[in-house]
């Protein structure tokens, strides 16, 4: 045996700079049932329709093509379920059909897919700073460059994207522009249009990632950016089952323009070959068999009020001088303390006396605003979120030492 020891090797040079998301890390810390956690966009699980998915399952597996669903099945996903979905998306306001949809695992797998199937190592990213983490997960492990774009209480900023691609010339434009993740703000129509123009204007991509959508609790709906005319066949619409279903799922689908579907396809392929089959075709029984106004009418009413409890609470909450969101629709208020302080330095204290956030600083690819965070309304009752927010107070208004 040699006298030298031979090391494993280290992980790939792509993970280099990927950091593990924080949300991730807190989830495993605060599995604790005294604990009111503001910290994971997690839809309530008292809200899931055990009973109608429950059902669903057993419809597909009693049905004669029981044993089919077992299967493998085609990459692009559930004919029934696809079809159901177009349907849905075509009734919000953007017009779709089956085959322009492929499902995923998930939204999150649409990003990967989307990194696999446009970008190369080293192509520029545009996105709004702060954005969702995870979408900068991915688009680092591509191996590409981000470039921010600022953003204001309105959301990205046209005429700030508009410098950015006179100067970095992005390949790509990433955006959750309705109810953002972590902002919770939503761009108005005229934006859209912009931004659409310029896409269009420059050959630039647009993700559009829609996952909290249809979690409106005041105003009018706004249109998909996609439904925008000169969206074209720039912008790549992502949708998810997780908010409005289960995210135990893992359910999600990209509506895709007709040039990128086989690109799109065969990177999927590569991925896992397909979604769960079985998985589809009981989310295909679930949507035929449940009344999704009414359903979707039940979430809205108690995130509504969830939403309005933490809205109440925090102006006793949060010390002299902050800000914070108030947000139409979607998970999340993302709130800015006074002065020059950093919430990271303030979790540990938190976590303490069983109140759980997330600090602002991994939602930007930039140099990050350290006096923010972001809190999740949706998990808790609003009596929790009353007696969450009195243990976050008493952190957030004690000076530090």
């Amino acid at each position: 045996m040699s006298q030298f020891a031979v090391h494993p090797a280290l992980p790939a040079q792509r993970l280099t700079g990927v950091a593990s998301s924080p949300v991730r890390d807190l989830l495993a810390l605060i599995d604790r049932p005294d604990v009111i956690s503001f910290a994971g966009g997690l839809p309530a699980p008292e809200l899931f329709d055990v009973d109608g998915m429950r059902a669903a399952f057993d419809h597909v597996l009693s049905s004669p093509g029981g044993r089919r669903h077992l299967q493998y099945a085609p990459t692009e996903g559930n004919p029934d379920l696809r079809t159901l979905v177009a349907a849905r998306m075509t009734a919000r306001g953007l017009p779709t059909s089956a085959a322009d949809l492929l499902v995923t695992t998930g939204s999150q797998q649409a990003l990967t897919l989307i990194a696999a199937a446009l970008l190369d190592p080293g192509d520029v990213v545009a996105a709004e700073e702060p954005t969702y983490l995870a979408a900068l997960q991915c688009f680092q492990l591509a191996g590409c460059r981000i470039v921010t774009v600022p953003s204001d209480d309105s959301g990205i900023d046209p005429a700030a994207l508009a410098d950015v691609l006179a100067t970095a010339r992005p390949k790509l434009l990433y955006l959750v522009p309705t109810f953002a993740n972590p902002t919770g703000r939503t761009l108005p129509v005229a934006r859209r249009a912009e931004i659409a123009s310029l896409a269009a204007a420059h050959g630039m991509w647009v993700v559009e990632d829609d996952p909290y959508g249809e979690l409106r609790y005041r105003g009018e709906p706004v249109a998909a950016l996609a439904a925008q005319p000169d969206a074209g066949d720039r912008v790549l619409h992502l949708g998810s089952f997780s908010k409005i279903a289960v995210p135990g799922l893992r359910l999600g689908w990209v509506r895709t323009p007709a040039t990128l579907r086989p690109a799109l396809t065969v990177a999927k392929q590569a991925a896992d070959l397909h979604t769960s089959t079985i998985d589809q075709a009981a989310a295909a029984a679930w949507l035929e068999a449940t009344d999704m106004t009414a359903h979707v009418a039940g979430l809205r009413d108690a995130y509504r009020a969830r939403r309005d409890a933490m809205m109440a609470a925090m102006p006793s909450t949060a010390p002299a001088g902050s800000t914070w969101t108030d947000p139409d629709g979607g998970m999340f208020t993302w709130v800015r303390l006074p002065g020059e302080v950093d919430t990271a330095t303030m979790l540990p204290a938190a976590l303490a006396r069983d109140v759980a956030f997330v600090p602002g600083a991994p939602f930007y690819a930039g140099p990050p605003d350290t006096a923010t965070m972001r809190l999740s309304f949706t998990t808790h009752t609003p009596a929790e979120i009353t007696e969450g927010m009195g243990r976050l107070a008493t952190v957030l208004r004690t000076p530090a030492s």
